[in-house]
């Protein structure tokens, strides 16, 4: 059978799937612990940061307020999420260990050139988080990696705002820093300084995916409605440690490499003729390489004749027999003498 002619029917949507990435960085973070007191459990600690200066010359100086954390750039944090959604255990740690934030600034939002952050502000909304973040963090973000951020990466920049008694107590402390997040936008555990780290948005072997209407991808149990089941995922650096595969030489590598993971996924070529999918991949845009990703799924689908991805529900690895497509089984395949 041919693996090549379905998955080149599915090219626009594969370009269109890698364009909305762009737009689909996750706007998390914000407000870790401003929408609810309750969620707060950072300490006042030994770093001080000052208020808001006096008005009036009549007026004693503001004392200094209590940090709820001494994190800078550099620095790594963790925190534990409880079954609620509660954060606890919010802390430093080793960024070569288990970590959910890295900090790239240490903002005094006091020192913001308005009234805005003044002693009797609340804390900001999520929309003007996100304005914050834009204004306070990316740049500064940037700086950090010394410009290498690949905004269609798993990596997102987002600030953390004081826990709420904090706030109120007057710490108008917020860190920029990055994270990767699932598909409810909750910062995942992950290791190693970003600078370090491959970028590339990937997910594991075995993951089923969903392609959302807004063209980005969900991660579901493959029992429900998806779109593609991952086999493997290829670090094209490895393989082209010269530099950027340009033209067609990714896909002219991507074609046998997961034509041959779809094989072995699913134990021979005859199963995977069988399962009437077909082997897809992503693809690593020069700007994205020069920022930092270098890896890529190969994954299942099932190309419609009319352009896009067909429903799946069920696992290949179990068989023809466990699949729907589109709501029904399989098509038959004609006898043929296996290939390989």
């Amino acid at each position: 059978m041919s693996t090549q002619s379905p998955w080149r029917s599915a090219a626009a949507v594969r370009t269109a799937l890698v364009t909305a990435l762009a737009s689909a960085t996750a706007l998390t973070g914000y407000g870790l612990f401003s929408d609810s007191g309750s969620s707060s459990t950072g300490q006042a600690n030994d770093t001080t940061v000052n208020a808001s200066p006096a008005t009036e010359s009549t007026q004693k100086p503001k004392p200094k307020v209590a940090s709820f954390t001494t994190a800078d750039a550099g620095a790594c944090l963790s925190w534990d999420i409880t079954p609620e959604g509660k954060i606890t255990n919010f802390e430093q740690a080793d960024c070569a260990e288990e970590h959910r934030f890295e900090v790239s600034a240490r903002e005094d939002l006091s020192a913001y050139p308005t009234a805005e952050f003044g002693p009797e502000a609340g804390v900001p909304g999520t929309a003007r988080q996100a304005q914050l973040r834009e204004e306070l963090c990316r740049a500064p973000t940037l700086r950090y990696l010394d410009g290498r951020f690949d905004p269609t990466g798993k990596y997102s920049i987002a600030p953390i705002l004081p826990p709420a008694p904090a706030w109120e107590n007057g710490d108008r402390t917020m860190l920029c820093g990055l994270q990767t997040t699932d598909a409810r936008g909750v910062p995942q555990l992950t290791t190693g300084k970003v600078s370090e780290r491959d970028q590339a948005r990937v997910y594991s072997a075995q993951s089923c995916l969903r392609i959302e209407e807004s063209q980005t991808l969900t991660e579901v149990a493959c029992g429900e409605p998806h779109h593609m089941e991952v086999t493997s995922t290829v670090n094209l650096r490895e393989n082209f440690p010269d530099g950027y595969p340009a033209g067609e030489a990714q896909d002219e590598f991507l074609a046998d490499v997961c034509t041959r993971a779809g094989e072995d996924y699913l134990g021979g070529e005859e199963n995977l003729y069988q399962s009437t999918l077909q082997p897809y991949w992503g693809a690593i845009s020069e700007d994205s390489w020069r920022n930092g990703s270098y890896s890529v799924n190969c994954t299942l689908v099932h190309a419609r004749d009319g352009g896009g991805f067909s429903t799946i529900e069920g696992t290949a690895r179990e068989g023809r027999g466990a699949l729907t497509i589109d709501g029904g089984p399989p098509e038959e395949r004609p006898e043929r003498n296996p290939r390989r």
